[in-house]
C-alpha cells in the first residue's frame, strides 16, 4: 500500500505541538497488537541513533542560532536515515509502522512557518526518503493556545520550536489543514479537543478499513 509496494501499513500522525499525537499513536499500537499485528512505533526527528543526535541539535535550546535552511536540512537528514534504516525495512516485513511526524511536518514548519516554500521543502524531503509516503496521515487539529496549555501542563518545558509565538503555530495549523485539503483520500482530520477515546475509535475504524482493503487486494 505504500510507495514501496510492501505488505506493511504506514501511518503518520501530524498536527501542532500538544495535539495528542503520541497518545493516539500509543492507543492505535495497542489496538493493532491486540489484533495480532506487529507494530513499530517511532518518531521524528529521531528514530535512529543519528536521528536522535540530530533531534537534540535542532530542538534543544543552547545550540545557538539555527537559520531556517539549516533547520530544514537537519530535519531532512534525520528523515532520510529514518526512512532508509527503520521504516522501509519494517514495511517490507509486513509491520504496521506508526510515526509521530513525517514529511508534512517539515512542509508545515519549515515550508510555511519558516517561509522557505512548501513546494521546495516537500521536494527536498521526497528526495531524502526516495518517495516513501504514508498510506494514511492522521491530522489532529489543535488550536495553538490550547496546544500550548497542553504541552506546558505541570510546568513542562517547551523545546525550541514549541516555544515559538502563537502566530507561528497558527501558520503551522493553517498549513496542515491546506495539506489535508489537497489529499483528502489519504488524510483523516480530527479535532484534537474531542475525548481521547472518541478520537481513538475514529482512527481505529479508518485503520481497519485500510487493512481490510489491503487484505482484499492481496
Amino acid at each position: 500500500m505504500t510507495t514501496t509496494n510492501s505488505p506493511g501499513l504506514f501511518i503518520a500522525f501530524e498536527g501542532g505541538d500538544g495535539a495528542g499525537k503520541s497518545t493516539q499513536a500509543s492507543l492505535l499500537a495497542d489496538a493493532m497488537e491486540a489484533r495480532g499485528l506487529t507494530v513499530l512505533r517511532t518518531r521524528e526527528p529521531g528514530g535512529t541513533p543519528i536521528g536522535e543526535k540530530l533531534r537534540s541539535l535542532v530542538l534543544d535550546h543552547g545550540h545557538g542560532h539555527i537559520d531556517a535552511h539549516t533547520e530544514a536540512l537537519i530535519f531532512a537528514a534525520s528523515r532520510a536515515a529514518h526512512a532508509s534504516q527503520v521504516i522501509r525495512p519494517a514495511l517490507e516485513r509486513g509491520d504496521v509502522v506508526l510515526t509521530d511526524r513525517y514529511i508534512d511536518s517539515s512542509v508545515a514548519y519549515q515550508g510555511a512557518g519558516r517561509d522557505l516554500g512548501t513546494d521546495v521543502v516537500r521536494t527536498l524531503n521526497e528526495w531524502a526518503t526516495s518517495g516513501l509516503q504514508p498510506d494514511l496521515t492522521v491530522l489532529l487539529d489543535v488550536d495553538p493556545a490550547d496546544g500550548r496549555r497542553r504541552r506546558t501542563a505541570g510546568d513542562a518545558a517547551e523545546d525550541r520550536l514549541e516555544s515559538e509565538a502563537d502566530e507561528f503555530h497558527t501558520t503551522i495549523r493553517e498549513a496542515f489543514l491546506k495539506l489535508a485539503a489537497t489529499r483528502p483520500d489519504t488524510y483523516l482530520v480530527l479535532p484534537a479537543h474531542l475525548p481521547v477515546h472518541e478520537l481513538a475509535a475514529q482512527i481505529l475504524s479508518r485503520t481497519d478499513s485500510l487493512l481490510a482493503t489491503a487484505r482484499g487486494a492481496a
